[in-house]
């Protein structure tokens, strides 16, 4: 008797993990390809173009007038005008701005990094509002992004791209 009871206990558990497995319905869509394609993303990437162009120029004008600089150093130093004393303080004031170029190089990084995520973290916001819509509307309870190589397999109908797309009036 209780043999049965056990079988039928499993049958129902195997019967309800049957039946909620049907019920969820998986979809995907290749985010990057989506973003590739965007306007937004394209005008984006052309004022970071333009903000590192100005940045770099300034770092480059730093650089030149370090060199410019140093060589004066050097030279006068070479034609003996400079003593070992005023050389070493001169040297060290060169030092400070070696130091002064290597942190603006740093700051430049960061403020780049800090300017995508600004113009990026919108663009992005609004491509996941379109997914979830898309999700919401087709009654996928998963969507999986294919350009991060997670997914392993999916049928062609079940790719999303095209509905976000769509969504977002591309």
């Amino acid at each position: 008797m209780t043999k049965i009871i056990r079988y039928s206990i499993m049958w129902l558990l195997v019967a309800t993990f049957a039946f909620t497995a049907q019920a969820q319905k998986f979809g995907y869509t290749n985010s990057q390809a989506i973003l590739m394609e965007m306007p937004d993303v394209q005008r984006a990437d052309a004022k970071l173009e333009a903000l590192q162009k100005q940045l770099q120029k300034k770092g480059q004008q730093m650089l030149e007038d370090y060199q410019t600089k140093r060589a004066d150093l050097e030279r006068r130093y070479q034609e003996g005008t400079l003593s070992q004393v005023q050389a070493d303080a001169e040297m060290k004031t060169m030092m400070a701005e070696e130091q002064k170029i290597m942190k603006y190089e740093q700051d430049m990084m960061a403020q780049l990094a800090s300017k995508r995520e600004e113009l990026i973290k919108p663009i992005l916001e609004n491509v996941q509002k379109a997914i979830d819509d898309v999700a919401a509307e087709q009654g996928f309870q998963y969507i999986f992004d294919t350009s991060t190589g997670v997914l392993l397999y999916a049928k062609p109908e079940d790719d999303i791209t095209p509905a976000v797309k769509t969504k977002l009036g591309m």
